[in-house]
């Protein structure tokens, strides 16, 4: 019998902007079925990256049965559970002190759910977005491990060795590689594609959560059936990379789950959430950069809680992405949606709107300039483009 070793990591998040019914179809489609999937398989063992914003607005949507049955397969060791940043921004575009502030803002909701003493060991970097400043501030909040794209490695994409254990040399920090050509497909059936032809494999997987049951129509419960077979085997990525031996230090580089090789030949690491020749996402950092200089700058006006409300949701960079608009062709739709582009730049501009002091009117003047900047190439790109041509 042929062994299938699978490592798979499962990111869950919605926007922070999302509506109710958005996060409830997510919840109804794929958070349940996964995680009935995982009561009815005890022997099954994945990990989980679950982002603080998105447990928050389950708790909120009473969604409490869901979370009580995350933190029993928690305790169990049935899943593990990865820290993150609360909002899903792109740490690598943030300043040291925004990082910083993310993730413990995502350690403090964990802990709310799962309990105080609740300490991830590893952390799922938004998008996978690897830049050897946010590698070392992780390293700092003494996590152990990062996933990472095999793009990332300054290697050739499938030289990667599985059975080494690969260290960054930059934050010392450890790596799950994902492989990646499966993970942009829909694992379960690749698996059982490895199953049939009798080979013996380490598959390790990273993907959004969602892709079970709300973005993947698996009418045949290809995912239910696999995790039946007695041919997988399953473990946390903890419990992966504790088994490794070899320890081989490696040069990464700046990228993402979504980077392609010539983007990264480009220099433009983060190429769908910032790119220089967009105008819209050029301003919209313009607009970020205001707003998080002046939270900083009138940290003791007496509506600093409500900017900073607002500055969190408006970093998460999904913002940045519905404003890429990248054709991804197969693997999915055109990335444009002009209601989420200014959903976020809402978010930025209300963070600077909120602060109350007299002495913002200059800061506030230039910001709203910006933003209207930014809502006249929206609607005129999306109605010139995508209608009147």
């Amino acid at each position: 019998m042929c062994k299938i070793v699978w490592v798979n990591l499962l990111h869950f998040y919605q926007p922070p902007t999302a509506d109710d019914k958005t996060i409830i179809e997510a919840a109804e489609k794929s958070y349940k079925r996964i995680i009935s999937a995982l009561k009815r398989n005890r022997q099954i063992k994945f990990t989980l990256n679950i982002t603080g914003c998105l447990l928050s607005r389950l708790e909120i949507l009473g969604y409490k049965e869901l979370i009580n049955d995350l933190k029993k397969m928690l305790v169990n060791g049935q899943i593990e559970l990865t820290g993150s940043a609360a909002f899903h921004p792109i740490l690598a575009l943030l300043p040291d002190e925004e990082i910083i502030r993310q993730i413990k803002i995502n350690e403090k909701i964990l802990k709310k759910f799962f309990g105080q003493k609740f300490r991830a060991q590893g952390f799922f970097i938004p998008e996978a977005a690897y830049g050897v400043n946010v590698a070392k501030i992780v390293k700092q909040l003494n996590y152990r491990w990062i996933m990472l794209d095999e793009i990332s490695a300054d290697i050739k994409v499938g030289r990667l060795n599985f059975s080494n254990l690969y260290i960054d040399e930059n934050s010392n920090l450890k790596i799950l590689f994902r492989q990646r050509q499966i993970s942009k497909k829909y694992p379960p059936k690749v698996i059982f594609k490895l199953i049939k032809e009798l080979k013996s494999k380490t598959v390790i997987t990273a993907t959004d959560a969602e892709l079970y049951g709300l973005r993947h129509r698996d009418f045949s419960y290809t995912f239910e059936k696999l995790l039946k077979r007695p041919e997988i085997k399953t473990l946390t990525a903890s419990e992966y990379l504790a088994g490794l031996d070899r320890p081989k230090k490696i040069t990464l580089r700046a990228s993402s789950w979504e980077s392609t090789k010539k983007e990264l030949k480009n220099n433009l690491p983060y190429f769908l959430w910032c790119d220089k020749k967009n105008k819209i996402q050029t301003l919209l950092w313009q607009l970020t950069g205001s707003a998080i200089a002046n939270i900083n700058k009138y940290i003791k006006d007496q509506n600093y809680f409500w900017a900073r409300q607002h500055i969190d949701r408006g970093l998460a960079s999904c913002t940045f992405w519905w404003a890429s608009n990248h054709n991804f062709k197969l693997y999915g739709p055109i990335s444009w949606n002009p209601d989420e582009i200014e959903k976020g730049a809402n978010e930025l501009i209300r963070s600077i709107r909120s602060l109350s002091s007299p002495k913002t009117k200059p800061e506030k003047i230039k910001a709203e300039k910006l933003y209207i900047k930014i809502n006249q190439l929206i609607w005129h790109k999306h109605w010139h483009y995508y209608w009147l041509k």
